[in-house]
């Protein structure tokens, strides 16, 4: 989940070329690469799909994800990001980019992001 310090966090809305779900709201996600930590393989795909750098980086949580004949394990990372210098990293993946108080998120939101929500209400004390 990506946030700005000020209780408003980052969504991009998926395009055409996503891999799942397109048309639908997420916070963005990745995989690691054959030797990368957690936190470089963060700092990685923020920049890659946000053109910003990770000013702070905390895991809050991890979730299985299973769908259909797939089985996902997600490191659920809160990352604050300077809202400035965010823009549209992978325009064949994402077309639109926005920030939103959590009480107003938009819709459709991608079927895995309210339990990344969740854990991100959580970890920031709001309920």
């Amino acid at each position: 989940m990506r946030w700005d310090g000020h209780g408003r966090v980052l969504l991009a809305r998926r395009g055409a070329g996503a891999r799942d779900e397109p048309g639908t709201w997420d916070s963005g996600a990745g995989a690691l690469e054959h030797g990368e930590s957690f936190a470089d393989a963060v700092r990685r795909e923020v920049r890659e799909e946000y053109t910003a750098e990770a000013l702070d980086i905390e895991t809050i949580g991890v979730r299985n994800i299973l769908r259909g004949d797939s089985h996902w394990v997600a490191i659920v990372n809160a990352v604050r990001v300077d809202p400035e210098a965010v823009a549209i990293g992978e325009p064949h993946k994402f077309d639109e980019l926005g920030w939103f108080a959590l009480e107003a998120l938009p819709a459709p939101l991608h079927s895995q992001l309210p339990a990344t929500v969740d854990l991100f209400r959580e970890w920031a004390g709001v309920t």
